[in-house]
């Protein structure tokens, strides 16, 4: 996958002429557009739930007071084991890697513990590991000169929204529930950034804080919308059994209505806009040693990779009032809330829908490479509201003509359409560079296109060739791309043996 996106740009080691930094990336040109496809659905998705969510943006660099008040300067650690040679490497991950399962919860004398009875070794250079120690995990800064303020670069988008709330409840006319969104930069000095860009020291997530009132937690106005919903659950007490497809309505007894809708609502996420095979996803419930201390409930949402197998690559977190009472402590600023209708006043309580964007554009591009055999290329089979481009338009050779009106097509629906242009090479050549990137269609134009006023339209995923009028040909594209209409239906198939 990482020679795959360095290749055709979508994602490489930052600073590769230097050697590059360990966990650090760039987005390439199709890498950029393919992660802002997946920020713009998730925001039309996510605010278009309640007319009380709204995005802002905040500063990736914060004092150090909020993370007092957070936890993350006492609890925000990794365990680090280090062997006779000096190698280091996680603690948690070495074990995972040698006895094939999960090691959360775990102190880092347990971990010593573990890895001591099992005679594991250092995956580095295959020395004894000779100790287990905690480090924190958060880049200081120092800010300006002399004696100023000491600060970090967040660990997690999380804090901004805290912080902002009690401005943005004000502003926001002091409605709950208020959901606030932010896409940006965390920070985060991993021991060990592993398996490409899944596990970095430099990411971005995609969260959605929802502040409430606990005393409704086991109620949502929209909940008859999702009972018979099923989810793909793993839950923390019944592992053995594996994945359960279970409705909404059965799991009250055991996660509260509030809960369970916003779950409901993130796979529909995964299934309905980005098109994740429904195989390949669930949602894995982390129990009472496994969780955040601070979370009542926690879900982790899951995806099944290829090269690496259920990965996590989001989270569905129930944070209580933690957050909120931690920073009001800290800042001395009252961030309590008083409901005008039911007369009460209370520290809101805040329901986490967190998603890592760069492991979820990972798992598009996972679910989406093929090697289509009869093509003898990769066909990247991205769904249409994710591929970076949508249409290509080809002349079929260089000829003053043809290239003339190609050019006009082509500005035409660049109106509507991302879209290129390339003259280049032979036409199966234009057509397999565009299937490695996840072109929905490319356009040839032809003699025909002089004489008849028509285009060959070559459909990415099946190859099928349609001609279609040139003065429907942005009608039939915007049906076919924005409505999910089957575009060999637009138009007269004209050739499904060259594939």
């Amino acid at each position: 996958m990482a020679i795959f996106c360095k290749r055709k740009g979508f994602a490489y080691a930052s600073g590769e002429i230097y050697g590059g930094l360990a966990g650090l990336f760039d987005y390439g040109h199709l890498g950029v557009l393919l992660k802002r496809n997946f920020e713009d659905l998730w925001r039309d998705f996510f605010l278009g739930l309640d007319d009380n969510f709204a995005e802002i943006e905040s500063s990736e660099i914060m004092p150090e007071k909020v993370f007092v008040a957070s936890g993350h300067l006492k609890n925000f650690n990794d365990f680090a084991s280090k062997c006779k040679k000096g190698h280091i490497e996680r603690a948690d991950h070495l074990l995972e890697k040698n006895l094939k399962k999960r090691f959360e919860g775990l102190t880092s004398e347990q971990l010593f513990e573990k890895i001591k009875e099992n005679k594991i070794l250092c995956s580095v250079c295959g020395s004894q590991i000779e100790s287990v120690e905690i480090t924190n995990m958060m880049f200081p800064l120092q800010l300006g000169f002399g004696n100023n303020a000491k600060a970090f670069l967040r660990p997690e988008t999380a804090q901004s929204p805290y912080v902002n709330f009690k401005i943005q409840s004000e502003v926001m006319r002091k409605k709950l529930p208020l959901g606030l969104a932010l896409i940006g930069k965390a920070y985060r000095n991993e021991l060990s950034p592993r398996n490409f860009l899944l596990r970095q020291r430099a990411f971005t997530q995609a969260e959605l804080q929802i502040f409430f009132n606990p005393a409704k937690i086991s109620e949502h106005e929209k909940f008859e919308e999702v009972k018979d919903y099923f989810l793909n659950v793993v839950l923390s007490g019944e592992r053995d059994k594996g994945i359960q497809k279970i409705k909404c309505i059965n799991l009250l007894n055991k996660i509260p209505k509030f809960y369970i809708y916003y779950m409901a609502k993130v796979q529909q996420f995964y299934f309905k806009v980005l098109g994740f095979p429904e195989n390949k996803f669930r949602f894995y419930q982390l129990n009472e040693h496994e969780k955040a201390f601070y979370n009542k409930y926690h879900f982790d949402m899951e995806a099944d990779l290829d090269a690496v197998g259920w990965t996590e690559i989001g989270g569905v977190h129930y944070r209580t009032d933690h957050d909120l009472k931690g920073h009001q402590e800290i800042s001395g600023e009252n961030l309590s809330f008083f409901d005008e209708e039911s007369k009460e006043k209370f520290i809101p309580h805040v329901l986490e829908l967190s998603f890592g964007v760069d492991r979820n554009f990972y798992s598009i591009l996972n679910f989406a490479y093929f090697y289509d055999e009869k093509r003898q290329n990769i066909v990247l089979r991205l769904h249409p509201n994710l591929a970076p481009v949508k249409v290509a338009v080809f002349p079929i050779v260089k000829r003053e003509e043809l290239e003339k009106i190609s050019e006009e097509i082509f500005y035409d629906l660049k109106k509507d359409f991302n879209a290129v242009y390339d003259r280049s090479g032979s036409i199966g050549r234009r057509y397999a560079r565009n299937d490695e990137i996840g072109t929905l269609f490319c356009i040839t134009i032809d003699e025909d296109s002089l004489k008849k006023k028509e285009v060959t339209v070559r459909i990415r995923d099946n190859a099928e060739q349609v001609r279609i009028k040139i003065k429907d040909l942005r009608e039939s594209l915007g049906k076919a791309i924005n409505d999910g209409e089957d575009m060999s239906k637009l138009g007269k198939i004209v050739n499904t043996r060259k594939k």
